[in-house]
Parts: structure tokens; sequence; C-alpha cells
């Protein structure tokens, strides 16, 4: 205990979001350091990493046969070992730039519904990478903690945290879940949606990195009818005749190519409410849901999920950092930590 003491003097202790999108990193005395994509270049002869993060994603789509472009993360869990480990290699070494000559201790947040498997595989990424120790504990509980819900209490208090694969609906109480529910859909299957819907209209290909940059710009989940409908110009290629070609799309477009996806998270935001139990239920009248991570900042959601729902819903300060914010208080709080980590 007394080491592990003294080690922690001398290492800076890492909180980590390793998220299907983008992984985010938290430093003990620091704050965030690093914020990148989820995303590893390498080369397909040698196996040697070209690049990671906000390099390798601008080389997404546009890579020779010899380079292979990577997303490790596919639906909050590890979808290629070996690349995980050296992009979580790549961002430990980023932010510890060498000074410290202790390993650090890491605590990852991960999907609620995280197999034993799938958490095997996170904590052997992370030792691979240089880190101590390793604890992991769940997004919607660290999304609590960020957003600084008070967990400890023995009321309801409902997170749903919409990140890149998935979306995390928890209802927590006492230090712990009470409820939870995990839908396979989020910031990914949006891109997905959208591509599928040009292609269907349009008979036209786009990109991941242009669906994203649709989304961003357009994508909404509720139509305002106080406003005109926003419009953009995108490019891709023609299906039958092979060409490139610009196009015009607007905002009702894009709330249509949504509905799959965002109807899926509603969905599961009442399967929750209906499972809770009717003391925490009724906290939850009064409290309101807590929209986080990512898919909290598409336009409208927060206005469909209240309609839906008949709940107050509030989106937090700063969705995409509330998971990393939640890990990086355990750093100061290992009490707790121990108390809520998965075991």
């Amino acid at each position: 205990m007394f080491f592990n003491k003294i080690l922690g003097w001398f290492s800076n202790d890492l909180a980590i979001d390793l998220g299907t999108a983008n992984t985010l990193v938290y430093m003990k005395g620091k704050g965030i350091v690093c914020n990148e994509p989820s995303v590893v270049v390498v080369r397909k002869d040698t196996k040697k990493v070209v690049a990671v993060g906000a390099d390798a994603k601008r080389m997404l789509g546009k890579t020779p046969a010899s380079i292979h472009a990577i997303r490790p993360m596919k639906e909050g869990v590890i979808a290629d070992f070996d690349a995980t480990g050296e992009m979580l290699k790549y961002f430990i070494a980023k932010v510890h730039n060498r000074r410290s000559f202790v390993s650090p201790r890491v605590i990852i947040g991960v999907p609620s519904g995280i197999t034993q498997v799938e958490q095997r595989a996170v904590k052997d990424a992370a030792q691979a990478s240089g880190a101590r120790e390793v604890y992991l504990i769940e997004e919607p509980m660290a999304a609590a903690l960020g957003v600084g819900l008070p967990v400890g209490e023995p009321s309801g208090n409902m997170i749903v945290d919409i990140g890149g694969g998935t979306t995390d609906i928890a209802v927590i109480s006492l230090d712990g879940i009470v409820i939870s529910k995990v839908a396979r859909v989020g910031g990914d299957k949006m891109d997905e949606s959208i591509m599928s819907y040009i292609k269907r209209r349009y008979n036209l290909m786009i990109g991941d990195r242009t669906a994203e940059m649709i989304k961003i710009e357009l994508g909404s989940a509720y139509r305002f009818n106080h406003r005109e409908p926003k419009t953009m110009e995108i490019k891709g290629r023609d299906l039958v005749s092979g060409i490139p070609k610009t196009f015009t799309i607007n905002e009702d477009e894009i709330l249509e190519a949504l509905q799959e996806p965002v109807n899926i998270i509603i969905e599961t935001i009442k399967v929750a409410l209906e499972n809770t139990p009717p003391e925490l239920a009724a906290d939850i009248v009064d409290r309101g849901i807590v929209l986080a991570g990512g898919g909290a900042l598409l336009s409208g959601l927060d206005v469909l999920i209240k309609e839906s729902t008949g709940l107050p819903v509030v989106v937090a300060e700063d969705p995409l950092a509330a998971v990393v914010k939640g890990v990086g208080k355990m750093l100061d709080e290992l009490e707790l930590l121990k108390k809520i980590a998965i075991n």
C-alpha cells in the first residue's frame, strides 16, 4: 500500500474515455490533455503504425492499397486488439511526454453492457501499453459523475450517454447502477443511415467523413417549423455513371435519414423507464433525464425525448467530455473508485 502511494507521487495517473469515435485522456492535476479520433493507420506488409488520432483520421478513405486505416473500436468495444494497444500506447506516451519514469495508474470508461471477455481485452490492451494498474468503470456512471449528478444520494438519476458506437442508459442511486440498457446505436449508425439514404435517394456514394460532416451541419431529430431548413452542398460519386458529382441536400432529408437510429434510442429510453422501480421513477419525474456524449449535440434530440416521455430533459454542459471528466474525478477518489469499478 505504502509502495503504491510512493509510486503515485512519481507517476502521472490517467483517466481515459476509450470511445468508438474519439479517445479522450485526462491527467491528474492537468485536466483533459488529449482529445483525438480513435483511428490508427498501419502498413499492411510490416504492420508498422503510420499515424494515430487526428493525423490518421485525415487519411480515412484516402489510403493506397499498402496502407490500412483502422477504427479499432466498434460499438464501444475492441474490434482490433493490436491496433487498440498501439493507439493507447501512442496516447499514453504523448500525454506523458516521457517525463515520468513510473508507469501510470489508468482508469478507463467502458460501456455498461460489456462482457467479461471484452473487459479482459481492454485491461490487457492498457497493460500492454504501459499501465501499472488498470481500473474499468461503466460509462453511464462516469458520465453522471462528470456532469455533477448526486450519484451517492438515495434518489434516482437518469443519464443517457450517446457515444459513437453505443447509447448507454442508466438509472443511478447510492453509487450504483440500478437499471441499465445499452443500444448498439450511436454516432456511427447515424453516419451509416445518412450514407444509405443518399445512396437510395440520389444513387450517390459518399464516404464516412462526408456523412459525419453532414450530420454535424444538418443533422436533427426534430422538425422546427419556425425556421427554414438549412441546405448544404456535398460531393459524391454517381453510382450509375461512376463520375464525381456535386449536389445539394437539406435538413429535412437528413431528419428523415436519421429517423431509424433516433427511434431506437427513444425506444431504449422507454424500456429503461418501464423497468425503473417506482420510487426512483418518481425522482426522475422531478429531476428529469440528462443527456451526455457526442450524440447529445444532435439538434432537437432533447425536444423529441421530452415529447416522447413527458419528462424534463437537460443536455450536459460539455457532453463530449462528460465521461472523461467523471473518470478523471476517480483519480482523486480512490475509495469511491474501489466501490464502483468493475471487478
